[in-house]
């Protein structure tokens, strides 16, 4: 991992337990599990399929020790046989690939590229192209959903923050600047609510990142 995605985590982790990282890779391991398991039965959850191999059995749950906390994981089990992601062996860089590829998700967008390159690096086979599309598609979804939901409350403490990465860009590799605002409500509880990118740190972008967090629900104080 570069040093400017280690201090993208350190500006997302000012939430507790950087949930945001978090249920994110948890989201992204039981699909890609979910995806190896299609493989091994020859259908996919809930499919009738002639092509059948053997049957699901439920799930066994595991905690996955990650730098973003414990993710709780449902491990698919099979009647006949056995299922064990290989994300999960010791020594295994899996997590940290994967946490790479959920960072690049929330700074501009997740590529087929990079989830094909993470599906190798988990040993994984049988992953087709439209299947890594797909998860592709649903990683988006969920980012887009977290960066642009409502924020009601009262919000009376605000953190804003900035840092620079790299990124490719249309083939080449550009330097973007990443806002983060992590905000504290009235209860004390800490959230981020929201990341944005630009070219640079100039007056537009952070008037338009504060802009758009008024549209969500972001209020100014008076007084």
């Amino acid at each position: 991992m570069t040093d400017e995605m280690m201090t993208l985590r350190g500006l997302v982790e000012k939430t507790p337990d950087a949930d945001l990282l978090r249920e994110m890779i948890g989201f992204a391991a039981e699909r890609l599990m979910e995806l190896e398991v299609g493989g091994l039965t020859g259908a996919a959850w809930g499919e009738k399929s002639p092509d059948r191999l053997v049957q699901r059995n439920g799930y066994r749950d595991r905690d996955w020790e990650t730098r973003a906390g414990t993710v709780e994981l449902r491990i698919p089990r099979l009647r006949r046989g056995s299922y064990f992601p290989g994300f999960l062996e010791p020594r295994r860089m899996a997590e940290k690939a994967l946490t790479a590829v959920i960072q690049e998700a929330y700074v501009h967008g997740v590529s087929t590229r990079a989830v094909d390159d993470l599906v190798k690096a988990l040993g994984m086979s049988g992953v087709s192209k439209s299947q890594v599309s797909r998860l592709c598609g649903e990683i988006d979804e969920r980012v887009t959903a977290f960066l642009t939901r409502p924020l009601e409350g009262d919000w009376p403490y605000l953190w804003i923050d900035a840092t620079y990465l790299k990124v490719r860009q249309n083939g080449r590799i550009v330097s973007v600047a990443v806002i983060v605002a992590v905000g504290v409500n009235a209860d004390g509880r800490r959230e981020v609510l929201g990341m944005d990118i630009g070219p640079s740190e100039a007056e537009p972008f952070w008037t338009a990142f504060l802009r758009k967090l008024a549209r969500r629900g972001v209020a100014r104080r008076s007084g």
